[in-house]
């Protein structure tokens, strides 16, 4: 009979457990000398790749409030009142949908001269934009552009622009302008070592905000050796002359011609580290030797259980449902109780998953399903690709707001106030003229999409042919519970009214947003919905079980 080679021995589980502690002893010493000596090199790289890291989310943060303020801009370049030159209205409504976000607009002619300022109240003396190359450099580039700092005439305090160049009437640009203070805000230190700062800084290579240990002033220029370096769209800069030894990441804001910089000493950032890692490293030089000691011993407790433990585990696989069993070790029990726990919640698990599925197919069919048949009744009313394009970017919009929402709350449904919020939203320059009243309770998941899709289309018409094209134009949104004759269950009703827009016109054919507030909304909550184009303005009226909407 030959005989089989055999490299490892039959020996005990505590032998084993011996044997390798004892083999596991010389490398992990080995290992120990090697990343005492390579550790301050490793950590300088991850440290370095950090810093870059947290200048480029600086850079993203920035970029965020600055593309908020160009999508304001672009918003605010659509104003009736802009394009009927009516500044006293556009200056009344801009201020007061800006107040709270500390931002102000200024509209200049080519040569700089300021028509309105929302600093200064409408009507006040006004003279040329503080920062005329800003100005010029967007005229001549057609695109939004930010300014470097500078302190401004009306404020008497260092700001920034953010200019858009359009043409209507005498309106050359149209421009954002924020105080430096309030853009510090937003830069912060949270998540960098002690000691270390952060700043915005222009093309020029000022100040534009700076927070930490630094304190560089605003308007301040950055260390003029270190600027030519910081060429890459992201890096680090690392200066060995001077001590002591500063590490700084920066990143160019995308779009921009800001950069986002952080900076700080490399000994504050690396000593933490140093001392987790020395106390890791003879923290686990000390369980090595506890465990040499104690595997015999542990090794005789666990040897009569390790065969039980897995044989549950063989007939748990199968599919069995298995029973604890009691051992000596109080761990074998708990994975004992735990396996046979396991195993009876597998059938369990399995039948919600199958729900699970069949949930999420019943969801996407419902979406893709008002998708098509949105796209299909579009193409049928567009005439040129744009057209079909911006009128399915703009429901679908509609739509994407209601499944965030939804998505936040997982699934569940959601208040009807931040429903219909959500979706007014979009429409920020109409807020003032829209009365909301009514108690507020939560909506089911189906609801949610399906009143949003209402609310956001009423708006949308509203916002287009109705009474929030206009100042003075006004809606309101009510809704109250009712008790119909002949119902034994309890109503909702929903009441959108608008007043003092244009003339109302009868529309001559029925399209997209006719479907979506009348029929759709009526099938989808097993209701009546009424829409009269009245001499005063448009009414919709939806009446449906409170059942259908309401998650109790």
């Amino acid at each position: 009979m030959k005989r089989r080679f055999r490299f490892f021995p039959k020996a005990s589980i505590g032998t084993y457990l011996i044997a390798m502690a004892l083999a596991t002893s010389l490398p992990i010493f080995a290992l120990v000398a090697l990343l005492l000596g390579q550790l301050e090199d490793n950590q300088r790289s991850t440290l370095k790749r950090e810093t870059a890291q947290d200048a480029t989310a600086l850079a993203r943060s920035v970029d965020r409030q600055l593309q908020d303020m160009a999508t304001t801009l672009r918003l605010l370049s659509t104003s009736p009142e802009l394009e009927n030159s009516d500044f006293a209205a556009f200056h009344q409504r801009t201020e007061t949908a800006l107040r709270a976000d500390t931002l102000y607009v200024i509209a200049a002619e080519a040569n700089g001269e300021q028509l309105l300022n929302t600093r200064v109240d409408f009507g006040s003396q006004l003279h040329q934009v503080g920062n005329m190359p800003s100005l010029e450099s967007a005229l001549k580039s057609g695109r939004i552009e930010a300014s470097d700092v500078f302190r401004g005439r009306t404020v008497g305090d260092w700001v920034y622009n953010v200019t858009m160049p359009i043409k209507i009437g005498r309106v050359a640009a149209l421009i954002i302008t924020q105080n430096a203070r309030d853009l510090a805000k937003i830069v912060s230190t949270e998540g960098l070592p002690a000691d270390w700062s952060a700043a915005i800084i222009d093309q020029s290579g000022h100040v534009v905000a700076s927070v930490g240990a630094s304190n560089i002033g605003f308007g301040e220029a950055f260390d003029p050796r270190i600027l030519p370096s910081l060429v890459d769209s992201s890096g680090v800069y690392e200066d060995p002359t001077v001590l002591p030894r500063t590490l700084l990441g920066y990143a160019q804001i995308p779009g921009w011609s800001w950069k986002a910089i952080v900076w700080g000493p490399m000994a504050t950032a690396q000593s933490s580290i140093l001392t987790t890692w020395r106390f890791l490293i003879i923290g686990g030089l000390a369980l090595l030797i506890v465990a040499v000691v104690a595997a015999y011993i542990v090794a005789r407790q666990v040897r009569s259980t390790i065969r039980a433990i897995a044989d549950m585990a063989i007939r748990m696989g199968e599919g069995q449902i298995v029973a604890p069993i009691e051992t000596s070790v109080i761990e074998a029990n708990q994975v004992a109780v735990a396996l046979s726990n396991a195993s009876f919640d597998r059938s369990q698990t399995e039948d919600r998953l199958h729900f699970v599925m069949n949930e999420l197919v019943h969801r996407t069919k419902n979406l893709l399903a008002l998708a098509q048949a949105m796209m299909r009744q579009l193409a049928k009313q567009t005439g040129t690709v744009q057209e079909f394009q911006a009128a399915v970017s703009h429901r679908l919009d509609g739509l994407s707001r209601s499944i965030q929402l939804l998505t936040s709350e997982q699934w569940a449904g959601a208040s009807l106030r931040r429903v219909i919020d959500i979706h007014l939203d979009a429409f920020p320059q109409a807020l003032p003229q829209i009365e909301i009243t009514g108690n507020d309770f939560m909506l089911k998941p189906e609801a949610v999409q399906n009143l949003g899709l209402a609310i956001h289309e009423l708006a949308t018409n509203s916002v287009k042919y109705g009474a929030l094209s206009v100042p003075q134009g006004r809606i309101r949104f009510y809704w109250q519970t009712i008790q119909e004759e002949g119902h034994a269950e309890e109503m909702l009703r929903f009441i959108w009214e608008e007043v003092n827009g244009p003339p109302v016109q009868t529309p001559t054919h029925t399209g997209f947003g006719t479907t979506v507030i009348k029929n759709h909304a009526a099938a989808a909550f097993s209701g009546t919905v009424t829409v009269d184009f009245l001499p005063r303005g448009l009414r919709w009226e939806l009446t449906a079980p409170r059942r259908v909407l309401e998650r109790k």
